[in-house]
């Protein structure tokens, strides 16, 4: 057999595959694949696909929005955010409060950049603000309303949810779903 007939012979199965699942450009393109590994695939293969600067991607069509690893943190921290996270989302992309009208959800499987706890624009560590080396792999979920966060813990090392940011427009509960260092495949 040639190099040429065995490569297309392997190629062309592959070729299929993601053209079925978007066409070859986009399951190559490292910040859609970056940005989908977010969420499960359920949620990602449908989602719109958002670059850092609000550029779209991939227009998608169930309301999802993934965006890719932000180049910027320290950490990996693709996010996939429903309807009423994207307006947290732009909220805090112009640091304005954000007007949240319903209970949202927000997937960052694949962990998360370090971060304060406390201070929602903190860009390094302090004696104050509680900072996070790195994050576990979680769901986020932001409310209407902050009297519906009474009762949750604020601590991230209690090894449960708890509510980031609290006493801050950007207050929301973080759920982990694996210890810190260990990661989700999404897909």
């Amino acid at each position: 057999m040639t190099r040429r007939f065995l490569a297309a012979s392997l190629a062309l199965p592959l070729a299929f595959a993601f053209a079925g699942a978007g066409g070859l450009e986009a399951q190559t393109d490292p910040k859609i694949i970056s940005a989908e590994s977010a969420a499960p695939e359920s949620i990602a293969r449908e989602a719109t696909v958002m670059d850092v600067d609000q550029t779209i991607l991939r227009a998608g069509s169930n309301g999802w929005t993934c965006l890719p690893d932000f180049p910027d943190t320290l950490g990996s921290d693709p996010m996939c955010l429903d309807a009423p996270w994207m307006e947290w989302f732009r909220a805090y992309m112009s640091n304005t409060p954000p007007n949240i009208s319903g209970i949202g959800f927000g997937y960052m499987l694949g962990g998360d950049a370090a971060a304060s706890n406390t201070d929602p624009f903190a860009t390094a560590p302090t004696d104050s603000n509680e900072w996070m080396s790195y994050g576990s792999p979680h769901i986020m979920m932001i409310v209407p309303e902050a009297s519906m966060l009474e009762g949750i813990p604020t601590s991230h090392s209690a090894g449960g949810p708890w509510v980031m940011w609290r006493d801050t427009p950007f207050a929301h509960v973080m759920l982990p779903v694996a210890e810190p260092g260990q990661y989700i495949m999404a897909h």
